[in-house]
Parts: C-alpha cells; structure tokens; sequence
C-alpha cells in the first residue's frame, strides 16, 4: 500500500480521536491514594519474602518439590487437554492481541489514545521486571531439576518468577484498570483474578513452574497494575507527542515538505476552534509578538505545549531598524582641502632628527 494512500485512511482515525473524550464525568483517571499505596507496600513485602525463601532454601522449596513428586498430571489426566488450552490466556502473544484489539475499539470510541498507550506501558514494565529477574537468578523448572531439594538457582534457567502467571494478571487487570464504570471495574477485577488464578495453578498441574514461581508472578503482576497511577503522567505527555507528530506530518504533506528552518517558524497559536494549528511565517515583521516572561499560573497551566522534537529550531529574526541604511556608493565623497604632503622646512627638520637618533646596540 503506498503512502499516498495510507495518509488518508489514518487522517480519519485522527479525525476521530481528535474528538473531546467522552468518559464519563464521575470516572477520573486512577490516582495513587493512600489506599493503593498499602496495597503496593503489602504486595512488595510479599514479593520480596518469597525471593527470600526461595534464595536461603527454606520450607517453601520444599513445598515445590513435594507437588513436583506429587505430579498433578498424572493424578488427574482427564483434565489435561482442556488445561492445556487454559494455559494460553497467559500467554504474551495471544493475550496481548486480544487485549490490544478490544482497547483499540476502546480508542475509536471514548476519542483517545490512553488505552493503548497505558497497555504498552504495562507491557514495557513487565518485560523489564518480570525480565530481570528471570535471567538474574536464573531458575531451572520441574522438568530440568538436577538436585532433589535444591533451589536450582544460577543454573542458567529462566523460569522465576512465572511469565505465564505474571502476564495473565497485567493483560487482564488492564481492562479492569481502564473500565469505564465502577460496577464493571469491580466485574472485570473478578475475573481478571479468576483467569490469572486459573492460569498459575494450570502451570503448576503441567509440571512447567514451581510452586513458588507462581506465587511470585502473582506478586509481579500486582505490583505493575497498582503502579500504573504513577505513570499516568507520562502516559498523557505521549498521547499528546503522538497528535503533534501527527500534526507535523499532516503538514508536510500539505506543503511536500518540511518548513526551511530560515525562513519558517513553527508556532503555537490558539485559534477560534480550539484546536493548536501550526503557522508558517515568511516575514519577520509578520511573526508574533513573544508572550510576556511572567504568566499567571492559571493561564500557564491552560495553554498545552506544543512538542517541535522533529523540526529544527527556529532561528532568531533578524534585526530591522526604523532607520534606513545608506549604501557605501550613495554617499557624498569628501575631498580635503590643499595638499596632503608637509612643507620643505617641516621635512628638512624631520630628517635631522633621525640622524641624530643613536643607534640601538651600539
């Protein structure tokens, strides 16, 4: 597909989105109360006693080899086959198609961007935590057990925390997260928890993770839904990097290209719409007057930035006086009066005076 035809198709999702939002008015975005701040000590602390346990070799090791021994699998095979499909709602791919699909249809309609935008953070934050941990301890799995009661740690695996369990609690707790009522807040809570539940304990019955693996990728997935509050911020400066990008190639493709960072500066006016438009300025006596130094707070805090990342920075004005300059050609040539060679009497006595000069080193 050429570009010439892409453009267009994404302008109409644009001009969907450039929509208001259409959120309810009691439904604000997620704040770190002191609430949620508890939860996320509790759920730390949890987080690091079972890394503790894991680490000195305690009573919980051992509980993963007796269910190990136990092999779950073997006792109840008539359940295996559908266990094995219930396993794929944690896995990252399938989840996150899914997830991502129904979040876009979220998008078009509410006319915003942070749905999309606060899964892709999720996911980043998982990947990078869930990630670390993994290859720093380096676990080996039921299957790959060397030493009968061993933590089977540094060994070169990569299975605690358990990924499976862990992204089953972020991809489902997202829509939980990001529900536009609180009685399906509370709804969607309910089964995010059953599937992430039912997922871990699947793992543990095929003899792929441990015990303790499951546990601690309940606690990691936790720990990113509760935090999320805390990248809210950042979750709307991209949404708006995103639509001034948008602006800048929707303008280049008006023009064919991009605005000559001499003669051209992008600035941010207010026009009667609403909406942030970008004004192309040939003539320095045309250019806005620079607003005042000092704004009140209020009107500070009302006016969006406009993000400029992918332009140039402009260059100053240049200087134009009130005066007009004369060229060197039309001014009035000065011819002096007499001669400009000194009498015979002045050059007379100035050589006498450098004869009887003494000579340097003599």
């Amino acid at each position: 597909m050429r570009t010439d035809q892409i453009l267009p198709r994404l302008e109409r999702v644009f001009a969907r989105l450039d929509r208001e939002p259409e959120r309810p008015a009691h439904l604000q975005t997620p704040q770190m109360s002191r609430h949620r701040v508890v939860l996320f000590g509790s759920t730390l602390a949890f987080y690091l006693a079972i890394v503790v346990a894991v680490l000195t070799t305690s009573w919980l090791v051992r509980l993963d080899w007796q269910i190990m021994f136990f092999r779950p699998y073997e006792q109840w095979p008539q359940v295996h086959a559908f266990l094995d499909y219930l396993v794929v709602l944690g896995q990252r791919g399938p989840t996150a198609v899914m997830v991502a699909a129904w979040l876009g249809w979220r998008s078009w309609r509410q006319h915003t961007l942070r749905p999309l935008i606060a899964l892709g953070v999720a996911l980043l934050l998982l990947n990078v935590t869930v990630g670390a941990v993994k290859l720093g301890l380096g676990r080996l799995g039921p299957h790959y057990a060397t030493e009968i009661g061993s933590a089977e740690l540094f060994a070169g695996g990569d299975i605690f925390p358990s990924g499976h369990t862990a992204n089953a609690v972020v991809t489902w707790g997202i829509l939980a997260y990001l529900a536009s009522t609180t009685v399906t807040r509370r709804v969607l809570s309910v089964v995010s928890a059953v599937v992430s539940l039912s997922v871990g304990a699947t793992t543990v019955y095929l003899g792929t993770h441990w015990v303790s693996d499951v546990l601690l990728g309940w606690s990691a997935g936790l720990l990113i839904l509760l935090a999320l509050p805390w990248f809210e911020p950042l979750i709307a400066r991209v949404e708006a990097y995103v639509f001034d990008v948008r602006e800048l190639l929707r303008r280049r493709a008006e023009t064919g290209r991009m605005p000559a960072p001499v003669v051209t500066a992008l600035t941010p006016l207010l026009s009667a719409g609403g909406k942030w438009q970008l004004q192309r300025v040939t003539d320095p006596a045309q250019a806005p007057a620079p607003a005042p130094a000092a704004q009140p707070a209020a009107a500070a805090a009302a006016v969006p930035a406009v993000v400029t990342a992918h332009s140039p920075a402009p260059r100053p004005a240049a200087h134009v006086s009130a005066r007009q300059h004369v060229i060197r050609s039309e001014r009035t040539p000065v011819t002096p009066v007499g001669s400009r060679r000194p009498a015979h009497g002045e050059r007379a006595a100035a050589r006498g005076a450098a004869a009887a000069r003494p000579v340097a080193g003599g």
